[in-house]
C-alpha cells in the first residue's frame, strides 16, 4: 500500500476488492485492521445502533456489577457505553473475542481515549463455551450469528446463569425474513444500501461468498425462542432495519 496514503484511507475496507482466491472469511490481522470501516458501511445506522447500545445498557448498569461484550472486536460498544456513564461508576468492563488482532485494536483504542473504568479483554472461542459471573449487562452484538448453532443455547443459558437479576441481554443480529418472499426483498435493498456506501458489485459478491459458510442467521423468532428458553421472560425489539434486529432481554 502507497506511503503517500492517509490513515483513513489505510483503514478503508477494501478486502474483497481483488481477491482471486475466497477463503471463509475470517477475523485475522487482514480484517481487524479495517473492521471498523466495513461495520460503519456494512451495518445499517451502525451508529445509531451504537448510541441505543450505550444508552440502554446504561439504564441496566449497576454498580459493583461487570458489563461483558462477546465478540468485543475493537471495543466500539465499550465507548458507546462510557458516553452514558460517569467516571466514578463502579462498573467493570469485560470484552472477550476469538481474535487477538481485535483485541489489540481494543486496548489501543481504550487508552487512547482513557478509559477510566476497570477492563479485561480476554481471547476467548464462544463455541467453547463462557463464563459469565455478575453481569449487569451483557452484549451480543453481531456475534451470536458467526456461532455454531449447536453452541447457540449453551452460551445464551451461561449469560442467564451469570446474570444478575434485572440484569440485561442486548442481542443484534443480522436475521431471516419470516418468508421467502420478505427474505429476498430485505437482502435486496440490503446490497442497495452497501452500494450506497462505495461497495462494488464484486465486493459485495464475494464477501457474500465468503460468509456463506461461516455467518448462519435465524429468524428473528428463532433468537427469541432461545431467549426464552434460558429463562427470560421480558423482551422487546429495540432496533429493526430490514434484515437486521436488535433485541433487549431482562432477566
Amino acid at each position: 500500500m502507497p506511503d503517500d496514503l492517509t490513515q483513513d484511507e489505510r483503514a478503508r475496507d477494501r478486502l474483497f476488492l481483488e481477491r482471486r482466491r475466497i477463503d471463509d472469511f475470517s477475523f485475522g490481522t487482514e480484517t481487524a485492521a479495517v473492521f471498523d470501516d466495513m461495520l460503519d458501511r456494512s451495518v445499517p445506522f451502525y451508529d445509531e445502533i451504537q448510541r441505543m447500545l450505550g444508552e440502554l445498557a446504561a439504564d441496566f448498569a449497576a454498580q459493583g456489577s461487570s458489563i461483558y461484550d462477546l465478540g468485543c472486536s475493537t471495543a466500539s460498544s465499550f465507548l458507546a457505553i462510557g458516553a452514558h456513564l460517569t467516571p466514578d461508576a463502579e462498573i467493570e468492563f469485560v470484552g472477550l473475542d476469538s481474535s487477538a488482532d481485535m483485541l489489540a485494536i481494543a486496548d489501543r483504542k481504550l487508552q487512547a481515549a482513557r478509559f477510566p473504568w476497570r477492563y479485561r479483554l480476554e481471547h476467548s472461542d464462544l463455541d467453547q463455551g463462557v463464563r459469565i459471573e455478575n453481569a449487569s449487562v451483557v452484549l451480543l452484538v453481531l456475534t451470536l450469528q458467526f456461532l455454531r448453532p449447536l453452541n447457540r443455547e449453551r452460551l445464551i443459558s451461561s449469560i442467564y446463569e451469570g446474570m444478575r437479576h434485572n440484569g440485561c441481554l442486548l442481542l443484534v443480529e443480522k436475521v431471516l425474513g419470516e418468508h421467502s418472499t420478505f427474505n429476498r426483498l430485505f437482502i435486496n435493498h440490503y446490497y442497495e444500501m452497501k452500494r450506497r456506501k462505495g461497495y462494488s458489485e464484486i465486493e459485495i459478491a464475494q464477501k457474500r461468498e465468503a460468509l456463506e459458510n461461516v455467518l448462519i442467521p435465524y429468524r428473528s423468532g428463532e433468537n427469541e425462542l432461545l431467549l426464552q428458553q434460558a429463562g427470560f421472560r421480558q423482551m422487546d425489539t429495540f432496533f429493526k432495519w430490514y434484515n437486521f434486529c436488535g433485541l433487549l432481554a431482562v432477566k
